[in-house]
């Protein structure tokens, strides 16, 4: 049974950082492409970062230059260093995996493009 599990959540002051992990489980880790998203209050879920099984990354343009998505296959976690925050980085923060797919991202930012969902850890991040 697939199992993804978020952690590293909590609340800074703007211009801090924060280290999301996402352990997974129940799947051959290294093989598929991998997200992490978000949803602010009442918003929409958006797409923040993709690595695929080569490691190649895809950003949203907002956290481009402040996260990094990165994975450690012998731990089978996915992580997104997140530096600089902002308010507006304040969300609900999701990991992902596509376990349908040959482990390429077509974008690895639409939410459509996964299949398996972790329950998410809260980003606050305060003026």
């Amino acid at each position: 049974q697939v199992h993804l599990v978020e952690s590293g959540g909590g609340s800074v002051q703007s211009g801090g950082s924060l280290r999301l992990s996402c352990a997974a489980s129940g799947y051959t880790y290294s093989s598929y492409c991998m997200g992490w998203f978000r949803q602010p209050p009442g918003k929409k879920r958006e797409g923040v970062a993709a690595i695929d099984r080569d490691g190649r990354t895809n950003y949203l343009d907002s956290v481009k230059g402040r996260f990094t998505i990165s994975q450690d296959h012998a731990k089978n976690t996915l992580y997104l260093q997140m530096n600089s925050l902002k308010p507006e980085d304040t969300a609900m923060y999701y990991c992902a995996a596509d376990l349908q797919g040959p482990g390429y991202c077509p974008t690895g930012l639409r939410a459509y493009e996964y299949n398996y969902w972790g329950q998410g850890t809260q980003v606050t991040v305060s003026s």
